[in-house]
């Protein structure tokens, strides 16, 4: 297999207030923007010929991965005026993903799932569509894959649903055949979709594929912060980007600083997220929240202003200690 379909086009609602300032695929994840990580694990595995569909904040993303030849890689974009979903994304993209089988992976994967093991799951089960999947860490937050004893996919089944099942890590093989007869431009859903009917209606169309490798998912601000700090490691340098600069008897700490943050004197951040090129006043104390500087949107309930910041709790749940400065 050598093309791939990276699925960038959604608007990363569940990751805002960072995805009012980048793409969700170009947030900068331990010094590294997500859709670079996705791109050196699929150069890793001898995948050459990339599409990203694009729709949301597309320059944020083109600006990080350019033609992707710097990783030795021909990277190819499509636009998509209006969101086409995770069916109709690759029924747009058929043309440029040649005439084989191809992977498809989601956009905030990430993993190091070995392609070539699901490739050969892929062909050796001779499925339509094959899905790598772990045990389902947390049913309650993630629906289900399941499946017959011998891994065909009988059915999806939504979070909070007492049947075992598989979670699916957002990596699968699938055969262009699958998307064929979908109307080009139209959008259409996968899971929920044309992946349930295919199940109803054959029961060996979409097989499972049992992964043991590393899976993090950054689904909303504290996930990003939480994954950010694990990659990190104790190499602090990671968490802070191009252009930071910190005033003198400030405190930084588990924190993630984006491109071009000024934090000024005095001042104490834990466990924040700041977010490009904003300006933090002198004498600050800021614990668990994201800062981003004053864009054109609404300002939600629980956010702050100050100044021309503003102050997102890092769980919009736990609304109760943002600021004293």
């Amino acid at each position: 297999v050598d093309h791939a379909l990276i699925l960038t086009a959604g608007i990363g609602t569940r990751l805002r207030p960072l995805t009012y300032v980048r793409a969700k695929p170009a947030v900068p994840v331990a010094g590294t923007p997500f859709i670079r990580h996705v791109l050196a694990w699929l150069a890793h595995q001898g995948i050459q010929n990339v599409c990203l569909n694009l729709h949301y904040l597309p320059e944020t993303i083109t600006a990080v991965v350019g033609d992707g030849r710097d990783l030795g890689m021909n990277v190819r974009y499509l636009w998509e005026p209006k969101i086409l979903g995770s069916a109709g994304g690759p029924r747009a993209a058929l043309p440029v993903l040649g005439s084989g089988s191809f992977l498809i992976v989601h956009g905030d994967t990430l993993t190091n799932v070995n392609v070539q093991d699901l490739m050969t799951t892929h062909r050796q089960r001779q499925a339509s569509v094959t899905l790598a999947v772990m045990p389902n860490p947390n049913p309650q937050r993630y629906g289900g894959v399941v499946t017959d004893h011998d891994g065909w996919v009988q059915r999806f089944v939504p979070a909070g649903d007492p049947t075992p099942s598989y979670h699916f890590v957002g990596v699968q093989m699938v055969e262009p055949a699958v998307f064929e007869t979908l109307p080009i431009g139209e959008p259409a859903s996968t899971i929920g979709g044309i992946y349930s009917t295919l199940a109803s209606k054959h029961t060996r169309a979409i097989q499972v594929h049992m992964i043991t490798e590393q899976f993090l998912d950054i689904g909303t601000p504290k996930d990003y912060l939480e994954v950010s700090l694990t990659l990190a490691g104790d190499k602090e340098s990671l968490l802070h980007g191009i252009g930071t600069k910190i005033g003198q008897d400030t405190q930084v700490i588990r924190t993630a600083l984006w491109d071009n943050v000024h934090v000024g004197a005095r001042c104490s951040l834990d466990h924040c997220v700041v977010t490009d090129g904003v300006r933090v006043p002198d004498g600050s104390n800021f614990r668990n929240v994201v800062i981003t500087g004053k864009t054109e949107r609404r300002q939600e309930p629980f956010e702050q202003k100050i100044g021309n910041l503003l102050v997102t709790p890092l769980s919009h749940n736990d609304a109760e200690d943002i600021t004293k400065s």
